[in-house]
């Protein structure tokens, strides 16, 4: 069984968590001194939700324009510029007297190049792990999450609280800056895993070969749609308890963290399957007793409950990548998380929006009861025969020609001058 001590081991994989785990610090930070101050100035649970997650709607349309980028830029100075920008672009954020709708501007510029960041940085990481030790690379990348999340909402909430909003978002724009020394100190120079120019068009031939089968498309929906849902319940804890938000998030990112522990360290390959659905319930089921109007101490068991379920997303991604083949790997997990990203967003959008009208705590159970349903039907969808899957091995598609099949090229079936495929040693 792989073991988190060879993972570390890796060369690379050290720098690459350093970075990813500095950038999510950076976000949680920033992020909540920018909804609480756009709370403050507005009163408006909708903009206070957007503040949090708007950047994240923005990532719809980075996966339909910029995702063919992600295999064919250099991974260490991308992810390098990208960060880069973060920390300017999050530094404008906290001056002061900003109109609302250009904060909000510079939110959209954010999302549009973080859908870049998530295909070259899994992609990557893809490249430095062996197969067998993905999911635990994963799992170690998702524990960075929670333990940074729970690090950056308990030290954002004393920041607001001690220095001020504004100076909390200019804590995280020095936090970003941080993981753009690390990305480029740290990690080696890479050639990009494909050749040719990315482009438009290039994003959607291969969104809709990545989309073209019902196993694939199950996968995406599962990953994106309930979990999503369940990021709209959490985007209202500002509204819901604005004293005490950073605590409740700081809970579900434990319970993250505990979720992501178990599954990718102590679960069987053999019982993992059986798992990924019951995880996902568990995820939107203990949101319904926000119904009941609990008091704090059973609302941070709650979340913290409801946030083990997020390790669904390990066993969903887990089955994605082996039906995508490893040329595609960085734009198939950019997908994925843009996909997720940008399902937050518009799920946080609707949470305000019901928020706005009735209460933080209905919009809460109402998303809960929604992502329940979802999980249900994909449940039964799984119980229903597809027919044969397409091949996985077929020629290469055209660049300009007839509409893609349903099958996914393999690397093992194409001439390396067709596939673009450049080799590192």
């Amino acid at each position: 069984m792989p073991r988190y001590r060879g993972l570390f081991r890796t060369p690379e994989f050290t720098p690459l968590f350093l970075t990813g785990s500095a950038q999510i610090a950076a976000q949680t930070v920033a992020g909540l001194g920018l909804a609480t101050l756009v709370f403050r100035a507005t009163g408006s649970p909708l903009l206070s939700a957007l503040a949090l997650f708007g950047p994240s709607l923005a990532q719809l349309a980075g996966a339909t324009t910029l995702l063919s980028a992600a295999d064919r830029l250099p991974p260490r100075a991308t992810l390098a510029g990208i960060a880069a920008f973060f920390a300017l672009s999050t530094a404008v954020l906290a001056v002061a007297g900003m109109p609302t709708w250009a904060l909000f501007a510079v939110l959209l510029a954010q999302g549009l190049v973080a859908s870049l960041g998530g295909g070259v940085r899994y992609g990557l990481l893809n490249e430095i792990l062996a197969r067998e030790d993905h999911l635990l690379g994963r799992s170690v990348m998702n524990m960075a999450v929670g333990v940074c999340q729970i690090a950056g909402f308990a030290t954002g909430g004393v920041l607001v609280a001690q220095l001020s909003p504004r100076g909390t978002v200019l804590v995280g724009a020095g936090l970003y800056l941080a993981a753009a020394l690390l990305a480029r100190l740290g990690l080696g120079a890479r050639p990009p895993r494909a050749a040719g120019r990315a482009s438009v068009g290039e994003t959607w031939r291969t969104n809709r070969l990545l989309l073209s089968s019902p196993a694939r498309r199950r996968s995406y929906l599962a990953l994106w749609v309930p979990n999503g849902l369940v990021v709209g319940c959490e985007s209202l804890f500002v509204p819901y308890a604005p004293e005490r938000a950073g605590l409740l998030f700081a809970c579900g990112a434990l319970g993250m963290l505990a979720g992501d522990a178990a599954v990718g360290r102590f679960v069987p390959s053999r019982l993992r399957e059986r798992l990924r659905f019951p995880l996902q319930a568990l995820l939107a089921a203990p949101f319904l007793l926000f119904a009941l109007d609990p008091g704090l101490p059973l609302a941070l068991a709650l979340v913290a409950v409801s946030a083990v379920g997020y390790a669904a997303s390990l066993l969903h991604q887990e089955r994605l990548m082996a039906l995508v083949p490893a040329e595609l790997s960085g734009h198939a997990l950019g997908l994925h998380t843009s996909g997720m990203l940008a399902l937050q967003g518009v799920s946080a959008a609707l949470a305000g929006t019901v928020a706005q009208f009735t209460s933080p705590r209905t919009g809460m159970v109402l998303l809960a009861l929604a992502s329940l349903a979802v999980t249900l039907a994909h449940v039964r969808a799984e119980r229903r025969p597809d027919g044969p899957e397409p091949p996985t091995h077929g020629p290469e598609l055209p660049i300009d020609g007839p509409e893609p099949s349903t099958e996914v090229p393999s690397s093992a079936s194409r001439p390396s001058a067709r596939t673009g495929r450049r080799r590192t040693a």
